[in-house]
């Protein structure tokens, strides 16, 4: 008895073969714009935060965090009043668990404020996973309140100033160092 040995003929590997490349082509679309999004969703938040402290500024004249009568104005006993330099005080605090330091007093002012969502101190979060945190100091020659993002990819940070600054990400408002970027509020 003869065996015969069936094989895939060369029209059923081509046409195997196409199919492979059309999912892969979708996939890597699907993510392409995903990774668009993302970044869309970045600059939308960078933007409400700004678009935050102007309002809270508007309303109390004063800096949200750095507000000295934050208590009145806020009609609340336990959050804490700023010292009202005009600056951001208490340095990077990533993971805030109260409102001692003006770094993190700046959520919770914008917060009961009703200007963003969520309560208490805690940081918001970036679309890339980071926490936001909001500081005063120095970037490459420039002396500002800088909201800075953590775990931003170098790209998406190079797209963001290229498309809303200089394109230059170690100078004018938004700038890149290490996997932080620095956007300028005030």
């Amino acid at each position: 008895m003869k065996q015969t040995k069936k094989a895939f003929t060369l029209v059923e590997l081509a046409i195997v073969l196409v199919i492979i490349g059309i999912l892969l082509g979708a996939v890597l679309k699907s993510q392409s714009l995903i990774g668009n999004a993302k970044e869309k969703r970045l600059h939308s938040l960078i933007q409400e935060l700004q678009a935050g402290v102007l309002t809270y500024y508007d309303k109390y004249n004063a800096l949200p965090g750095d507000d000295p009568q934050a208590q009145t104005h806020l009609d609340n006993n336990s959050t804490k009043n700023g010292n009202g330099n005009g600056h951001i005080d208490g340095g990077y605090q990533w993971n805030c668990a109260d409102n001692s330091k003006e770094s993190c007093a700046i959520w919770e002012h914008l917060r009961l404020a009703d200007i963003l969502s969520g309560n208490g101190v805690t940081n918001p979060h970036n679309p890339y996973g980071g926490s936001i945190t909001a500081i005063y100091r120095t970037l490459n020659g420039i002396t500002a309140n800088w909201f800075v993002l953590s775990n931003i990819p170098k790209k998406v940070a190079q797209d963001i100033d290229q498309k809303y600054d200089d394109g230059k990400t170690d100078n004018g408002d938004i700038q890149y160092l290490g996997n932080n970027l620095y956007v300028k509020f005030d």
